[in-house]
């Protein structure tokens, strides 16, 4: 299918351990004062309906087990709408990251800063999955009609990474997925709206102090996910 490319979708980084050698972590501290990010600030002002949901699921996926950090989220807008902002490249560029490539079902992507990926399931406008990595990582975006104009997102990542290293530091793969769906959620939603401002650059997020507190609540988020997940296991 045309425009058959992930979303809010994020690419193995960095250096990779055994699950066994997995450790709870705290997100990594990064400068926000940047040239490169132009423009006034993304508003980090919610509604309700921009906040996302974490759940955390197991299940099996080509490269083996893999742990799954769930995002759910409403949306004001419709689901063509929805749909066509996470697939389509000039869209993508505004609020994610640059992708190129194959976009049908089967082909090939290059995600910026980001990594490749293959689409492997695109049903228009309501499903869409594609491995990420060469297999160690799988995306599912589903997409459903919750009322006059709304769209529910349920965005689900699947993981057989158990760390990442980032300046240095090992953080679970789990909890660094907080930092970068919760803010890049919030940037689809602005986008959505029409309000994302003309500056904004996704592949500098991190460095937009606007973001911050989305990527603050997004690592917290994680963090009490794993915390009450090992605590479950230990009962």
């Amino acid at each position: 299918m045309a425009r058959a490319l992930p979303a809010v979708l994020g690419g193995p980084a960095g250096r990779t351990g055994h699950r066994a050698g997995a450790r709870p972590a705290h997100g990594p501290r990064r400068s926000t004062n940047d040239p490169r990010q132009e423009g006034p600030p993304v508003s980090d002002r919610d509604d309700g309906l921009a906040e996302p949901t974490p759940r955390l699921l197991h299940r099996r996926i080509a490269a083996g087990d893999a742990r799954v950090a769930v995002f759910d989220r409403v949306y004001a807008a419709p689901i063509d709408d929805v749909w066509d902002a996470c697939t389509n490249p000039d869209r993508l560029a505004r609020w994610y990251v640059p992708v190129r490539g194959d976009l049908r079902l089967g082909g090939r992507f290059e995600q910026a800063m980001m990594g490749s990926g293959e689409i492997v399931e695109c049903e228009p406008p309501r499903h869409l999955r594609v491995s990420l990595g060469g297999g160690a990582d799988e995306i599912e975006l589903r997409l459903t009609e919750a009322g006059p104009g709304a769209t529910a997102l349920e965005l689900q990542h699947a993981t057989t990474i158990a760390e990442h290293t980032i300046g240095g530091q090992v953080f679970d793969a789990i909890f660094c997925m907080g930092g970068g769906y919760y803010p890049r959620l919030l940037a689809l939603d602005r986008h959505l709206r029409r309000a994302l401002p003309d500056g904004y650059d996704p592949l500098v997020m991190h460095e937009n102090p606007a973001m911050r507190p989305a990527i603050e609540r997004g690592s917290s988020a994680m963090a009490a996910l794993l915390a009450a997940t090992a605590s479950r296991a230990r009962d």
